[in-house]
């Protein structure tokens, strides 16, 4: 069903919620931490069926991309840089990713982009607003 896959789009950093708690848990390098502070990150999907390109611009040119298949595994990368292999599912319409050590979850909410992190019980919510 269409209604429940709409992630395809650009979305720009809007606000979050518990950054500083989130990062010291996953043990984010503080420069880092610095770098990823009400960063205005620029997230683009593209999206075709199950096959997702998610990727993340940062201010200053780096960017991350993340690419793969609802329901098969894939060569995923974290936060921090770090290289890892996840299988993301669908779950009532969410997207849900187990990464090393947080469980990451992306839906959408009107013409909001909300992912939330969860990481022994500190939840870190971001939301992103559409931009195109």
């Amino acid at each position: 069903p269409k209604g429940t896959m709409a992630f395809a789009g650009k979305y720009e950093f809007e606000g979050d919620e518990n950054y500083d708690a989130f990062v010291q848990k996953i043990g984010l390098p503080s420069d880092k931490v610095e770098m990823g502070r009400n960063c205005k990150i620029v997230t683009e999907v593209v999206q075709n069926g199950n096959d997702f390109t998610w990727t993340q611009h940062f201010p200053g040119g780096r960017t991350t991309t993340n690419t793969f298949t609802v329901g098969k595994e894939a060569d995923m990368e974290t936060m921090g840089g770090k290289k890892f292999k996840a299988t993301v599912k669908m779950e009532d319409g969410k997207l849900v990713a187990d990464f090393p050590n947080y469980r990451h979850t992306a839906e959408i909410s009107g013409d909001k982009l909300v992912e939330i992190s969860t990481s022994s019980g500190v939840v870190y919510k971001r939301t992103s607003k559409k931009i195109a």
